[in-house]
Protein backbone atom coordinates (compact mmCIF):
# COMPACT_ATOMS: atom_id res chain seq x y z
CA UNK A 1 0.00 0.00 0.00
CA UNK A 2 1.25 3.62 -1.46
CA UNK A 3 0.77 6.24 1.03
CA UNK A 4 0.10 9.43 0.49
CA UNK A 5 0.83 12.71 2.04
CA UNK A 6 -2.47 15.10 1.73
CA UNK A 7 -2.36 18.52 1.55
CA UNK A 8 -5.62 19.92 2.93
CA UNK A 9 -4.88 23.49 2.73
CA UNK A 10 -8.32 25.48 2.31
CA UNK A 11 -9.86 22.03 0.57
CA UNK A 12 -12.46 19.54 2.62
CA UNK A 13 -10.57 16.03 2.28
CA UNK A 14 -13.44 13.51 2.50
CA UNK A 15 -11.88 9.83 3.77
CA UNK A 16 -14.85 7.17 2.95
CA UNK A 17 -15.32 3.54 1.94
CA UNK A 18 -14.95 3.00 -1.55
CA UNK A 19 -17.92 2.87 -3.87
CA UNK A 20 -19.91 -0.20 -3.88
CA UNK A 21 -20.64 -2.62 -7.11
CA UNK A 22 -24.15 -1.55 -7.95
CA UNK A 23 -24.01 1.90 -8.04
CA UNK A 24 -24.76 3.47 -5.43
CA UNK A 25 -22.43 6.45 -3.59
CA UNK A 26 -21.92 4.48 -0.06
CA UNK A 27 -23.43 0.98 1.59
CA UNK A 28 -22.58 3.16 4.93
CA UNK A 29 -25.21 5.69 5.36
CA UNK A 30 -23.51 8.05 7.28
CA UNK A 31 -21.05 8.05 4.79
CA UNK A 32 -23.98 9.00 2.22
CA UNK A 33 -25.09 11.40 4.47
CA UNK A 34 -21.60 13.54 4.90
CA UNK A 35 -21.16 13.22 1.21
CA UNK A 36 -24.85 14.20 0.65
CA UNK A 37 -24.61 17.07 2.95
CA UNK A 38 -21.75 18.53 1.16
CA UNK A 39 -23.46 18.47 -1.90
CA UNK A 40 -26.59 20.46 -0.62
CA UNK A 41 -24.20 22.82 1.11
CA UNK A 42 -22.24 23.41 -2.01
CA UNK A 43 -19.10 22.98 -0.24
CA UNK A 44 -16.35 21.78 -2.74
CA UNK A 45 -14.43 18.36 -1.60
CA UNK A 46 -12.00 15.54 -2.65
CA UNK A 47 -13.17 12.13 -2.13
CA UNK A 48 -10.04 9.89 -0.52
CA UNK A 49 -10.99 6.13 -0.36
CA UNK A 50 -8.28 5.04 1.45
CA UNK A 51 -10.27 3.03 3.80
CA UNK A 52 -8.45 4.35 6.74
CA UNK A 53 -10.57 5.16 9.97
CA UNK A 54 -10.18 8.38 11.97
CA UNK A 55 -7.96 8.84 15.14
CA UNK A 56 -11.26 7.90 16.81
CA UNK A 57 -12.03 4.79 14.63
CA UNK A 58 -15.04 6.44 12.46
CA UNK A 59 -15.91 6.23 9.25
CA UNK A 60 -16.41 9.22 7.71
CA UNK A 61 -13.88 11.68 8.54
CA UNK A 62 -12.87 14.61 7.21
CA UNK A 63 -9.26 16.66 6.86
CA UNK A 64 -9.50 20.59 6.52
CA UNK A 65 -6.14 22.50 6.55
CA UNK A 66 -5.04 19.84 8.69
CA UNK A 67 -7.15 19.51 11.15
CA UNK A 68 -8.90 15.76 11.52
CA UNK A 69 -12.52 15.58 12.68
CA UNK A 70 -14.95 12.65 12.97
CA UNK A 71 -18.74 12.12 13.36
CA UNK A 72 -20.66 13.34 11.41
CA UNK A 73 -22.16 16.02 13.68
CA UNK A 74 -18.87 17.17 14.48
CA UNK A 75 -18.28 17.32 11.36
CA UNK A 76 -20.64 19.21 10.38
CA UNK A 77 -20.61 21.89 13.32
CA UNK A 78 -16.91 22.38 12.40
CA UNK A 79 -18.13 23.36 8.74
CA UNK A 80 -20.61 25.70 9.82
CA UNK A 81 -17.81 27.43 12.39
CA UNK A 82 -14.99 27.47 9.55
CA UNK A 83 -17.10 27.98 6.48
CA UNK A 84 -20.22 29.94 7.82
CA UNK A 85 -22.06 27.34 5.97
CA UNK A 86 -26.02 26.68 7.51
CA UNK A 87 -28.77 24.28 6.00
CA UNK A 88 -31.33 25.08 9.34
CA UNK A 89 -30.71 28.73 9.62
CA UNK A 90 -34.42 29.15 8.28
CA UNK A 91 -35.45 26.83 10.87
CA UNK A 92 -37.07 28.26 14.24
CA UNK A 93 -36.48 26.69 17.65
CA UNK A 94 -39.53 24.14 17.50
CA UNK A 95 -37.85 23.22 14.23
CA UNK A 96 -34.55 22.76 15.17
CA UNK A 97 -35.93 21.08 18.25
CA UNK A 98 -37.77 18.25 15.70
CA UNK A 99 -35.04 18.07 13.47
CA UNK A 100 -32.62 17.03 15.99
CA UNK A 101 -35.01 14.75 18.00
CA UNK A 102 -35.86 12.91 13.97
CA UNK A 103 -32.06 12.79 13.58
CA UNK A 104 -31.22 10.59 16.58
CA UNK A 105 -34.10 8.50 15.92
CA UNK A 106 -33.24 7.79 12.34
CA UNK A 107 -29.15 7.34 13.56
CA UNK A 108 -29.31 5.45 16.56
CA UNK A 109 -32.95 3.27 16.39
CA UNK A 110 -33.15 3.18 12.39
CA UNK A 111 -29.74 2.92 11.49
CA UNK A 112 -29.58 -0.34 13.72
CA UNK A 113 -32.28 -2.45 12.07
CA UNK A 114 -31.27 -1.39 8.54
CA UNK A 115 -27.72 -2.56 9.30
CA UNK A 116 -29.38 -6.06 10.47
CA UNK A 117 -31.01 -6.36 7.28
CA UNK A 118 -28.24 -5.68 5.24
CA UNK A 119 -25.22 -7.00 7.47
CA UNK A 120 -27.08 -10.19 8.63
CA UNK A 121 -30.35 -10.87 6.81
CA UNK A 122 -29.63 -10.19 3.55
CA UNK A 123 -25.79 -10.20 4.04
CA UNK A 124 -25.55 -12.41 0.35
CA UNK A 125 -27.13 -9.81 -1.40
CA UNK A 126 -24.56 -7.00 0.06
CA UNK A 127 -21.66 -9.56 -0.18
CA UNK A 128 -22.00 -8.66 -4.18
CA UNK A 129 -22.28 -5.11 -3.22
CA UNK A 130 -18.62 -4.47 -2.02
CA UNK A 131 -16.07 -3.71 -3.85
CA UNK A 132 -13.15 -5.44 -3.46
CA UNK A 133 -10.28 -6.46 -6.70
CA UNK A 134 -7.48 -8.52 -7.09
CA UNK A 135 -7.05 -12.49 -7.37
CA UNK A 136 -8.14 -13.54 -3.93
CA UNK A 137 -11.32 -11.27 -3.87
CA UNK A 138 -14.13 -13.55 -3.60
CA UNK A 139 -12.40 -15.08 -0.37
CA UNK A 140 -11.66 -11.68 0.97
CA UNK A 141 -15.20 -10.46 0.38
CA UNK A 142 -16.63 -13.49 2.11
CA UNK A 143 -14.25 -13.14 5.12
CA UNK A 144 -14.84 -8.83 5.48
CA UNK A 145 -18.75 -9.81 5.20
CA UNK A 146 -19.00 -12.00 7.31
CA UNK A 147 -16.97 -10.37 9.93
CA UNK A 148 -18.49 -7.12 9.53
CA UNK A 149 -21.45 -9.79 10.35
CA UNK A 150 -20.08 -10.90 13.66
CA UNK A 151 -19.23 -7.16 14.87
CA UNK A 152 -22.57 -5.88 13.92
CA UNK A 153 -24.77 -8.62 16.07
CA UNK A 154 -22.20 -8.31 18.66
CA UNK A 155 -22.87 -4.35 18.72
CA UNK A 156 -26.57 -4.49 18.14
CA UNK A 157 -26.41 -6.79 21.41
CA UNK A 158 -24.25 -4.18 23.04
CA UNK A 159 -26.82 -1.62 22.14
CA UNK A 160 -29.71 -3.84 23.50
CA UNK A 161 -32.01 -3.98 20.06
CA UNK A 162 -30.22 -6.58 19.07
CA UNK A 163 -31.39 -8.55 22.22
CA UNK A 164 -35.26 -8.64 20.20
CA UNK A 165 -35.94 -11.46 17.75
CA UNK A 166 -36.15 -10.67 14.14
CA UNK A 167 -40.00 -9.54 13.75
CA UNK A 168 -39.71 -7.56 16.74
CA UNK A 169 -36.65 -5.76 15.36
CA UNK A 170 -38.31 -5.55 12.02
CA UNK A 171 -41.43 -4.61 13.74
CA UNK A 172 -39.20 -1.45 15.05
CA UNK A 173 -38.05 -0.72 12.13
CA UNK A 174 -41.84 -0.36 10.17
CA UNK A 175 -42.94 1.83 13.41
CA UNK A 176 -39.80 4.74 12.56
CA UNK A 177 -40.28 4.63 9.05
CA UNK A 178 -43.91 5.25 9.41
CA UNK A 179 -43.21 8.13 11.43
CA UNK A 180 -40.86 9.28 9.14
CA UNK A 181 -43.42 8.87 6.64
CA UNK A 182 -46.11 10.31 8.51
CA UNK A 183 -43.86 13.50 9.49
CA UNK A 184 -43.16 14.17 5.85
CA UNK A 185 -46.68 14.07 4.57
CA UNK A 186 -46.86 15.76 1.17
CA UNK A 187 -44.06 17.94 1.41
CA UNK A 188 -41.08 18.60 -0.58
CA UNK A 189 -38.30 17.80 2.14
CA UNK A 190 -38.76 16.83 6.03
CA UNK A 191 -38.66 20.77 7.48
CA UNK A 192 -40.88 21.94 4.62
CA UNK A 193 -40.03 23.60 1.04
CA UNK A 194 -36.45 23.70 1.61
CA UNK A 195 -33.76 21.32 2.21
CA UNK A 196 -31.95 21.12 5.83
CA UNK A 197 -29.51 18.97 7.63
CA UNK A 198 -31.90 16.42 9.03
CA UNK A 199 -32.91 15.50 5.20
CA UNK A 200 -28.80 14.59 4.69
CA UNK A 201 -29.10 12.33 7.67
CA UNK A 202 -32.99 10.76 6.72
CA UNK A 203 -32.00 10.18 2.50
CA UNK A 204 -28.52 8.36 3.73
CA UNK A 205 -30.56 5.90 6.11
CA UNK A 206 -33.54 5.37 3.40
CA UNK A 207 -31.31 4.90 0.20
CA UNK A 208 -29.79 2.07 1.66
CA UNK A 209 -33.21 0.51 1.89
CA UNK A 210 -34.41 1.99 -1.77
CA UNK A 211 -31.35 0.68 -3.57
CA UNK A 212 -29.50 -1.88 -1.25
CA UNK A 213 -32.07 -4.35 0.24
CA UNK A 214 -33.20 -5.76 -2.77
CA UNK A 215 -36.14 -8.08 -1.64
CA UNK A 216 -36.23 -7.21 1.92
CA UNK A 217 -38.78 -5.60 4.36
CA UNK A 218 -37.99 -2.47 4.04
CA UNK A 219 -37.37 -2.05 0.39
CA UNK A 220 -40.86 -3.50 -0.20
CA UNK A 221 -42.40 -0.96 2.20
CA UNK A 222 -40.67 2.20 1.47
CA UNK A 223 -41.88 1.24 -2.41
CA UNK A 224 -44.92 -0.09 -1.34
CA UNK A 225 -47.08 1.65 1.58
CA UNK A 226 -44.86 4.26 2.29
CA UNK A 227 -44.69 5.44 -1.35
CA UNK A 228 -43.95 9.42 -0.47
CA UNK A 229 -40.61 7.99 1.17
CA UNK A 230 -39.45 6.38 -1.99
CA UNK A 231 -40.56 9.57 -4.35
CA UNK A 232 -38.55 11.95 -1.03
CA UNK A 233 -35.62 9.86 -1.92
CA UNK A 234 -35.86 10.02 -5.74
CA UNK A 235 -36.22 14.11 -5.54
CA UNK A 236 -32.91 14.27 -3.31
CA UNK A 237 -30.89 11.54 -6.06
CA UNK A 238 -32.01 13.16 -9.23
CA UNK A 239 -31.43 16.40 -7.44
CA UNK A 240 -28.09 16.81 -5.67
CA UNK A 241 -26.79 12.72 -7.43
CA UNK A 242 -27.57 13.65 -11.15
CA UNK A 243 -24.61 11.53 -11.98
CA UNK A 244 -26.29 8.66 -10.14
CA UNK A 245 -27.91 6.04 -12.31
CA UNK A 246 -30.10 3.24 -11.13
CA UNK A 247 -30.77 0.65 -13.59
CA UNK A 248 -34.16 0.21 -11.75
CA UNK A 249 -34.81 4.02 -13.21
CA UNK A 250 -38.61 4.56 -14.10
CA UNK A 251 -41.04 7.42 -13.61
CA UNK A 252 -42.83 5.72 -10.69
CA UNK A 253 -41.63 8.26 -8.20
CA UNK A 254 -41.73 11.25 -10.60
CA UNK A 255 -42.28 14.39 -9.21
CA UNK A 256 -43.47 17.38 -11.02
CA UNK A 257 -39.78 19.21 -10.53
CA UNK A 258 -38.39 16.64 -12.65
CA UNK A 259 -37.25 17.09 -16.37
CA UNK A 260 -35.88 15.71 -19.54
CA UNK A 261 -32.42 17.47 -18.43
CA UNK A 262 -32.63 15.58 -14.79
CA UNK A 263 -32.37 12.25 -16.51
CA UNK A 264 -28.97 12.54 -18.18
CA UNK A 265 -26.63 11.05 -16.70
CA UNK A 266 -22.88 10.62 -16.10
CA UNK A 267 -20.86 7.63 -14.59
CA UNK A 268 -20.46 8.00 -10.63
CA UNK A 269 -16.77 8.50 -9.86
CA UNK A 270 -14.90 6.66 -8.01
CA UNK A 271 -12.53 9.65 -7.18
CA UNK A 272 -13.07 13.00 -7.98
CA UNK A 273 -12.90 16.55 -7.17
CA UNK A 274 -16.50 18.36 -6.72
CA UNK A 275 -17.82 20.85 -7.46
CA UNK A 276 -20.92 23.08 -8.13
CA UNK A 277 -19.90 24.14 -12.35
CA UNK A 278 -23.58 25.37 -12.76
CA UNK A 279 -26.82 25.31 -11.47
CA UNK A 280 -30.56 24.42 -12.94
CA UNK A 281 -34.14 26.21 -12.10
CA UNK A 282 -36.69 23.88 -10.75
CA UNK A 283 -37.52 23.70 -14.56
CA UNK A 284 -34.23 22.06 -15.39
CA UNK A 285 -32.36 25.37 -17.22
CA UNK A 286 -29.41 25.37 -16.99
CA UNK A 287 -28.08 28.76 -15.00
CA UNK A 288 -24.41 29.97 -16.22
CA UNK A 289 -21.99 30.00 -13.05
CA UNK A 290 -18.33 30.38 -12.38
CA UNK A 291 -17.11 27.09 -11.58
CA UNK A 292 -15.20 26.51 -7.99
CA UNK A 293 -11.85 26.30 -7.81
CA UNK A 294 -9.08 23.32 -7.13
CA UNK A 295 -7.74 24.44 -3.50
CA UNK A 296 -5.02 21.83 -2.95
CA UNK A 297 -3.85 22.48 -7.28
CA UNK A 298 -3.81 18.48 -7.97
CA UNK A 299 -6.36 15.68 -7.84
CA UNK A 300 -5.95 13.43 -5.22
CA UNK A 301 -7.61 9.57 -6.09
CA UNK A 302 -8.10 6.45 -4.39
CA UNK A 303 -5.03 4.13 -3.21
CA UNK A 304 -4.83 0.97 -4.77
CA UNK A 305 -7.00 -0.73 -1.03
CA UNK A 306 -10.29 -0.30 -1.85
CA UNK A 307 -11.73 -1.45 1.93
CA UNK A 308 -10.38 -1.29 5.24
CA UNK A 309 -13.70 -0.19 6.47
CA UNK A 310 -27.94 26.12 -0.71
CA UNK A 311 -30.07 26.52 -1.22
CA UNK A 312 -33.13 24.55 -2.49
CA UNK A 313 -33.06 25.32 -6.26
CA UNK A 314 -29.41 24.40 -6.84
CA UNK A 315 -27.84 21.32 -9.15
CA UNK A 316 -24.31 19.24 -8.37
CA UNK A 317 -21.87 18.50 -11.38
Amino acid sequence: RKEEELDSKDAIILHQFSRPRNGVPSLSPFCLKMETYLRMADLPYQNYFDGKLSPQGKMPWIEYNHKKVSGTEFIIDFLEEKLGVNLNKHLGPHERAVSRAVTKMVEEHLYWTLTYCQWVENLHETQKMVSLFGPFSDLLKWIFCHLTKGIVKREMYGHGIGRFSEEEMYTLMEKDMRTLAGLLGDKKYIMGSTVSTVDATVFGHLAQAMWTLPGTRPERLIKGELINLAMYCERIRRKFWPEWHHDDDNTLYESEESSEASKTYSPLQDFSFYSRTETFDEEGNSISQTPDTDYTGHSLFDSDVDMDEYRDHEQCK
